[in-house]
């Protein structure tokens, strides 16, 4: 095995953090002396050991030997002791880095800690792979806001429901399970209220229905994604059956009613006020709101006007899009309210990804920005 090989095994680590990581980044480490594999370790959750140290644990005596790790190890204390201590205590030779850790708290300080103790540091090797591990970190760090996936589901004539509103299912069960998966990485599920009331929906990651194995699905269903639905004139009635699930729920408003206010408040929701002075909730200040909460990566599960405005103001970083093998007809409803009037203003997306998922397809795409 070479150095890329030892380093795709450390990405594969790291996406065993997928669904508990967050808000801190996924990360994964490898460690190999004389062409053996000595140490494995992961970042499971917050607060818990990194994965330098969780590896180094793993093998016990490390001294000359080579680590593989996906992102550049910290320097800080925060919740845990520098990572960057702890190999240099534990007197490695080399560190082979993926990618620079784009946290204003670390951006280069690791290495540089590594190097200064007589540590050869090579960094940059399989940079992109590492990347995919973390978007809503790395776009939260270096930009100062989530990142957005807007999921939708449509009939190969791209349409998302019937003119009464009824969707229920357009896609199958495995497509299902799928959309639950996303849930459970994500730190947030955010809707629009008339999604909700439409649907009765609970944005809840349920064990039963991810398609994982019974110890993953368990462990990936317990930390629950912070919900938030956009209501500007608190519509959202009291009997909503997302009132009555676990887990921390965001009302998002544009509107000053005490009297609603206090009556979701009292069924546990939160309340933020963040409109616009159109009477709207204001998109730009709902996604800095969350940053500020450490949220790394949003999923959307919404309807055409949610989806669309996202998409309007420029706000979306992926598309997931299942599409099924059926036709709704013309007076079904669309995949997006984007009003477009010429080809000049149509957006472009780059596909990433086709794939079947049981009897349908799984498009993933984003926007080629201009």
């Amino acid at each position: 095995m070479n150095d890329a090989d030892y380093m795709q095994l450390a990405i594969d680590l790291a996406e065993k953090g997928l669904y508990t990581a967050s808000p801190n980044p996924r990360v994964g480490c490898i460690i190999v002396r004389n062409g053996q594999i000595i140490g494995r370790g992961y970042h499971v959750r917050t607060g818990q050991a990194h994965a330098e140290v969780n590896a180094i644990a793993d093998a016990g005596n490390v001294e000359d030997a080579t680590v593989y790790v996906t992102l550049e190890p910290c320097s800080h204390t925060g919740r845990t002791p520098p990572c960057s201590d702890a190999l240099i205590t534990a007197n490695v030779a080399r560190v082979v880095v993926a990618m620079a850790d784009p946290n204003p708290l670390v951006a280069g300080s690791g290495i540089a800690k590594l190097e200064q103790a007589g540590i050869v540091v090579e960094l940059g090797l399989l940079a992109s792979q590492a990347r995919q591990l973390n978007p809503g970190y790395i776009k939260r760090m270096e930009l100062g806001l989530p990142w957005v996936r807007v999921k939708l589901a449509m009939s190969l004539d791209g349409r998302t429901a019937m003119a009464s509103g009824e969707s229920q299912w357009i896609t199958g069960k495995r497509a299902r399970s799928d959309v639950q998966q996303l849930r459970a990485r994500s730190c947030v599920v955010m809707s629009g209220v008339n999604t909700i009331i439409a649907d009765d929906a609970s944005l809840t990651v349920r064990a039963d229905e991810l398609g994982l194995e019974a110890g993953l699905a368990k462990e990936a269903a317990e930390q629950q994604p912070v919900r938030v639905v956009l209501d500007s004139n608190l519509r959202l009635p009291t009997t909503a059956k997302i009132l009555s699930q676990p887990g921390r729920l965001i009302i998002m408003t544009a509107v000053e009613n005490s009297v609603a206010e206090q009556a979701l408040v009292a069924m546990g929701a939160e309340v933020v006020h963040c409109g616009n002075k159109n009477g709207q909730v204001d998109l730009d200040n709902v996604l800095q709101f969350l940053a500020e909460m450490s949220v790394n990566e949003i999923l959307v599960e919404a309807g055409a006007t949610l989806s669309g405005a996202l998409a309007e103001a420029g706000l979306v970083d992926h598309y997931t899009v299942y599409m099924a093998p059926t036709l709704l007809g013309n007076t079904a409803r669309p995949l997006l309210q984007l009003p477009l009037a010429t080809m000049a203003e149509q957006q472009r997306l780059q596909i990433d990804s086709i794939e079947p998922i049981g009897e349908d397809w799984r498009i993933d795409s984003r926007p080629v920005r201009k």
